[in-house]
């Protein structure tokens, strides 16, 4: 029997959140379910994500649903994303540091694989692997 890790990320605005990622690494979003959906849900949180499924960088599952306080990433967890190709893990390096940080630039590592960490404008690190 196995299982499949699936990142779940709670997040300030996770359908912002869910199009930057959508945009930087291809995708689609798959669902979208709010608190509105049921029944006694006061006003104040109808909008807000119960529950986003997406597809990222091929056949990548992330879950995403709306924080209901402050949202903070220690950078003890990163993601980490292996690509067959050097042009796409590249592209991929290049788009999620858009508005955020390169934590450490993407080169060849003496390990002979391209690698390098950066922090999207949402507070997660990505680590973006060429082997």
């Amino acid at each position: 029997m196995g299982a499949q890790l699936t990142p779940y990320i709670l997040s300030e605005d996770a359908r912002v959140q869910a199009a930057f990622y959508k945009e930087a690494l291809g995708g689609e979003v798959l669902s979208v379910a709010t608190h509105g959906q049921i029944p006694g849900t006061p006003e104040a949180i109808k909008e807000k994500v119960m529950h986003l499924s997406m597809t990222a960088a091929g056949n990548n599952s992330i879950f995403m649903s709306d924080a209901f306080g402050p949202v903070s990433f220690t950078g003890s967890l990163n993601l980490s994303l292996t690509y067959d190709n050097e042009p796409e893990a590249r592209t991929a390096y290049t788009n999620l540091g858009e508005g955020g940080s390169f934590k450490y630039p993407f080169e060849l590592q003496p390990w002979g694989a391209y690698y390098g960490e950066v922090v999207d404008k949402f507070g997660v690190t990505w680590q973006i692997v060429k082997q």
